[in-house]
């Protein structure tokens, strides 16, 4: 069994040369909001989920954009409910959010 059953990474990189990058489109409080709410509803841990955040995950032209591991699904959000969503349908239930999954 691995640690996680499933396990979201949160791209917070900061472009240097002024091009858009996640962090500029509110990937940090993203990350924060779900890495707090995992947490306060015990779904963090061993045989669990986990919640991480990540330099460059390479997909800039599409962020704020997070992966999970180990669907290789990969998310665009916009908000809190966009990360509730996520959280309940795949990350607990793990059924891929359609509308939000990027190619």
């Amino acid at each position: 069994m691995d640690f996680y059953t499933r396990h979201i990474f949160f791209c917070n990189n900061i472009r240097e040369d002024g091009k858009s990058s996640c962090s500029q489109l509110g990937a940090k409080q993203m990350y924060n909001y779900a890495k707090g709410k995992c947490r306060n509803e015990g779904l963090i841990g061993e045989g669990k989920i986990g919640v991480s955040e990540s330099r460059c995950l390479g997909r800039c032209e599409s962020g704020p954009v997070a992966v999970v591991y180990p669907d290789n699904i990969w998310y665009q959000y916009i908000d809190e409910e966009d990360i509730d969503e996520i959280i309940t349908e795949h990350l607990v239930g793990g059924k891929a959010v359609k509308r939000l999954q990027i190619g």
